[in-house]
């Protein structure tokens, strides 16, 4: 077999090569691209619930009107969350915001209130 002859029997080995690494890559697309999603939301959900402690506390300690648990599922409702969970001790409020991405609940909780004792 001469060099010419091998190289007409690999004629369109490259092509295959090629249908497979995008087929690979597509592969991993599918894979990361919901992992990405699901923390992206993650943070969305995390700042909600932040944002809705913090209003909940303010109502707590008298520096907004209204009810504590109320605030704060408005608050979660305007940040693209819902408030699955509202506890209020004192002027100490935590809350549990969720949002469902992709059929998976994504639950962040906060707390707020006032930094008694130098506390971080």
């Amino acid at each position: 077999m001469t060099a010419r002859q091998r190289l007409d029997a690999e004629r369109g080995s490259g092509s295959v090569l090629a249908v497979g690494l995008v087929g690979a890559l597509a592969a991993l697309a599918v894979l990361v691209v919901p992992v990405y999603c699901t923390l992206a939301v993650r943070q969305s959900v995390a700042g909600a619930a932040d944002a809705s402690a913090l209003a909940a506390a303010d109502v707590a300690a008298g520096r907004a009107p209204g009810f504590s648990c109320e605030t704060a599922a408005r608050v979660a409702s305007a940040n693209g969350a819902s408030l699955t969970a509202c506890e209020v001790d004192g002027l100490i409020v935590t809350v549990t915001a969720s949002r469902s991405i992709l059929g998976i609940a994504v639950r962040e909780r906060a707390t707020a209130g006032p930094n008694w004792g130098g506390r971080e």
